[in-house]
């Protein structure tokens, strides 16, 4: 049986080992973080994902699932492991490789045979080489000759679809220069292998490059749509159509032309602006990247003022925004266009009510905390006695609310519907003042 080590339980490395391990294959996820993995022992995971606690569970009473805080053992007994580690943005934009580095030269400490080191984590161009020189650089200090492989495979998981992704991937990118890894991995995606899952197979530059072009080019759609429903607010046009025509040629595709507040959580946001770090030590200027990460940026402002522009001074007004997370069926605020325009109309004095299904916690811990946020256990509740209703994130219960109640509770009917999930001719109908984005 193959038995494979996943070092980091964040969401990727939490994803990747629970899904392997419905593989049908012996993981060990190690994770530095005790606490973290006294609770992933008990059941407790530490994000929400949906479909993802059940897997844990199962395949932990299966014994094909461990967990562990000890490297030794997670290298030791394991031929495959993957890095799965953080790599969060420095200052400049570029990514910080401080705790992949520190997992590359712990793997290379505890090295007692041949091992396939695999880099999951999101990395600049060139990481996969610096990896290697690591490890052959630590090896040497020890005194010791082992054979090695390293292969970059970039993950693509949607928060909120994780599992599915992992499981159903649209392809499977495995950069590497040894046949040797290549077959290791083509066994271990034997799965996905057998479902004619597409394969990429390529050099470790390319592979690395992938998933930032990726990720690049959808944020990039975002930013155009949003830029055009700017433009069809102020020429009357309906963006809703616009898109809907757009997507219905196959060159251009319907996905991700949803306008909106922009785009967050923790991928589109970094990897934007690392491509462009990358880029700029490459000599070449990335302006398409960089004009969405401009337009993106300016996106919360034109949110706010539409919200301004209605109530006048918002200073003692009062607001109910309905969803936290930056997406339905996760619990990440990390870059939430929802925490951005908070904070910026909490600057601007106003009193601000919210309700999210799952991200309050983290909204209350991490990207309000100690604002003077009014946190509600129901969408209705948030919305007692507001002068404007803002719908942030399309969680489900948002799209079937019971508008003639809200309108009743409301100080003053004013629905802003920033992910265009409610017709526009409807909402007036009932008496509401509407706006939505690039729709009126």
């Amino acid at each position: 049986m193959n038995k494979v080590s996943v070092i980091g339980t964040g969401y990727v490395g939490l994803v990747t080992g629970t899904c392997l391990s419905e593989f049908g294959m012996e993981v060990i996820c190690m994770d530095v973080n005790a606490e973290k993995i006294e609770k992933l022992k008990e059941g407790i995971l530490p994000i929400y994902e949906p479909g993802l606690d059940s897997l844990v569970k199962k395949n932990c009473r299966s014994g094909r699932l461990k967990f562990t805080t000890d490297m030794k053992t997670a290298v030791e007994k394991s031929t495959t492991i993957f890095i799965a580690v953080g790599t969060p943005p420095q200052e400049d934009g570029s990514a910080d490789l401080a705790h992949v580095e520190a997992a590359a030269r712990e793997i290379a400490r505890y090295m007692n045979r041949y091992k396939v080191i695999v880099n999951k984590s999101t990395v600049p161009v060139g990481t996969a080489r610096q990896i290697t020189c690591i490890i052959n650089e630590e090896l040497s200090r020890l005194n010791r000759k082992i054979e090695f492989d390293v292969v970059s495979n970039p993950e693509f998981l949607r928060e909120g679809a994780a599992v599915r992704d992992f499981m159903h991937p649209d392809r499977v990118v495995i950069g590497t220069e040894s046949e040797k890894a290549r077959e290791i991995l083509k066994n271990i995606y034997n799965v996905l292998y057998l479902i004619d899952v597409p394969f990429v197979f390529t050099n470790w530059e390319t592979a690395e490059l992938i998933k930032y072009a990726s990720n690049a080019f959808l944020a990039t759609k975002i930013s155009f749509i949003n830029e055009i429903s700017n433009l069809c607010d102020k020429v009357g046009a309906d963006v809703h159509h616009v898109a809907k025509a757009m997507g219905m040629d196959g060159r251009i595709g319907s996905k991700f032309l949803h306008a909106g507040p922009g785009y967050g959580g923790s991928c589109f946001p970094k990897d934007t602006q690392a491509l462009i770090r990358i880029g700029q030590n490459a000599g070449v200027d990335m302006k398409v990247v960089a004009a969405a990460v401009d337009v993106n940026n300016r996106q919360i402002e034109v949110m706010v003022d539409k919200i301004e522009k209605r109530l006048g001074n918002i200073g003692g007004k009062t607001i109910s925004i309905l969803g936290l997370a930056f997406k339905p069926e996760t619990d990440d605020i990390r870059e939430s266009p929802a925490i951005k325009i908070i904070q910026s109309l909490l600057n601007k004095n106003a009193v601000i009510k919210a309700f999210d299904p799952i991200a309050v916690e983290n909204a209350r811990t991490l990207g309000l905390k100690d604002a003077p946020v009014i946190y509600c256990e129901d969408e209705y509740s948030c919305a007692q006695d507001s002068n404007a209703v803002v719908l942030m994130t399309e969680w489900n219960q948002f799209r079937n609310l019971d508008l003639e109640r809200i309108k009743k509770m409301m100080r003053d009917p004013n629905f802003f519907d920033l992910r265009n999930v409610y017709e526009p001719e409807n909402m007036k109908a009932l008496g509401f003042y509407y706006e939505g984005v690039g729709r009126r």
